[in-house]
């Protein structure tokens, strides 16, 4: 598929990135009519669904239903997100989790604090923290006179996203923050304040570690006239996005939108990483029409996306190949990994589909390629929406697609 795109990039360079509405439309009424059949099930609106195929190799539209239409995109959205954090960093980009000390450190003693500086790192684990307990020690530090303080400074407080349902918080997501260690989980419960427990759980490892601390445990920010102590560093960006994409994580999605915050405007907010998943897309030359970023997950009910938006997205990672291999490593595969393990199982679909699932309460979404020569997106929405009959829809229709 790369090189096939890399041969015929030049000649169609104008229709790559461009919205799958501007597309050539293919003359193929009998496909046509075979998808349109595909997407019609009960207890889902044709009114409030849409649908885009395009062929990759020619730019020609197979087949487009309401592909301006706005709508609620559920883990669909986390195309945008994944397309905006590779245009903006490098997929092997590591996040620092990082100790600093203030005070003055006389031989193995430092009489001061120990701050835990959280660089919003969704994967930080405890283990993380015993290893960064034994750096601690092995920078000559035996006994720490003051407290170990989390700092969770580099993002916002705010621990959920603009739209979420109540029930959202902890069930399908933990406390966002720039300290999460475990996903927050403390003891036997999520903590409500994750930075406060990471500087607990780091007081305990450095104590394991053979290394005192006389104080308790706090959050505040770092002054100024703290020095470094050790350092942490996650797995490369590349494998936390197949983790995100694969398994459909929310927490994972929101904490990486924050990231982009920071990237853009030097702290973590939900709303600044959405403006910077908004100017990705335009930069890539993707529409933006009727595009409303909200989080990174897809659970606010602001959010909205267009099919056309989400098919010009595949076509923008397929135009490039290093973009395309991170996409295609991070999708789930039909009927092998992730979100698809269960679906799309027939021979003739096996391994076929490679695409991003969706599924909320009033939305239901796949996107993604089909025998890496296709890109298609496909958004249901009701209130409420039959899941069941909505995936049916969509498998038939890739069904269809994979039959060219």
């Amino acid at each position: 598929m790369m090189h096939r795109i890399a041969a015929l990039l030049a000649a169609f360079a104008a229709l790559v990135f461009v919205s799958p509405a501007a597309a050539t439309v293919r003359s193929d009424s009998s496909l046509q009519d075979k998808l349109a059949k595909a997407l019609r099930v009960a207890h889902v609106s044709a009114a409030t669904s849409a649908a885009v195929a395009v062929d990759l190799d020619t730019g020609q539209q197979l087949f487009a239903a309401n592909d301006t239409l706005p709508l609620a995109p559920a883990s669909n959205e986390k195309l945008a997100l994944t397309y905006a954090l590779f245009s903006s960093f490098s997929p092997t980009m590591r996040i620092a989790t990082k100790v600093s000390g203030l005070g003055v450190q006389r031989g193995t003693t430092l009489n001061g604090d120990l701050f835990l500086v959280g660089g919003g790192d969704p994967t930080l684990s405890s283990s993380d923290l015993t290893l960064l307990a034994r750096r601690v020690r092995a920078a000559g530090i035996r006994h720490v006179t003051g407290r170990v303080i989390g700092d969770e400074s580099l993002f916002d407080s705010k621990r959920t996203c603009p739209g979420w349902k109540r029930s959202f918080y902890i069930y399908e997501s933990p406390p966002l923050s720039a300290l999460v260690v475990d996903r927050a989980w403390y003891v036997k419960y999520t903590a409500r304040r994750p930075a406060k427990a990471a500087a607990l759980l780091f007081r305990d490892a450095l104590r394991q570690a053979g290394v005192a601390v006389d104080g308790g445990a706090t959050v505040l920010p770092t002054p100024l006239a703290a020095f470094p102590v050790a350092k942490t560093l996650s797995p490369p960006l590349r494998d936390i996005v197949r983790f995100m994409d694969l398994h459909s994580d929310n927490f994972t999605a929101e904490e990486l939108l924050k990231l982009l915050g920071v990237a853009v405007e030097g702290r973590g907010t939900s709303a600044g990483g959405a403006r910077a998943v908004i100017a990705a897309l335009k930069a890539g030359g993707i529409s933006t029409a009727g595009v409303k970023i909200f989080d990174g997950s897809g659970l606010s009910e602001y959010d909205r996306l267009t099919v056309g938006a989400l098919v010009g997205i595949l076509q923008a990672f397929a135009s490039d190949s290093a973009l395309e291999n991170e996409l295609m490593h991070a999708l789930p595969v039909s009927g092998v990994s992730g979100t698809l393990r269960d679906r799309l199982r027939t021979p003739k679909l096996l391994g076929k589909v490679i695409a991003k699932t969706g599924t909320t309460s009033i939305a239901s979404s796949l996107s993604g390629y089909v025998n890496s020569r296709i890109a298609f997106a496909i958004i249901q929405n009701g209130h409420p929406l039959s899941y069941w009959y909505a995936r049916e829809a969509q498998d038939r229709f890739a069904k269809v697609l994979a039959a060219q």
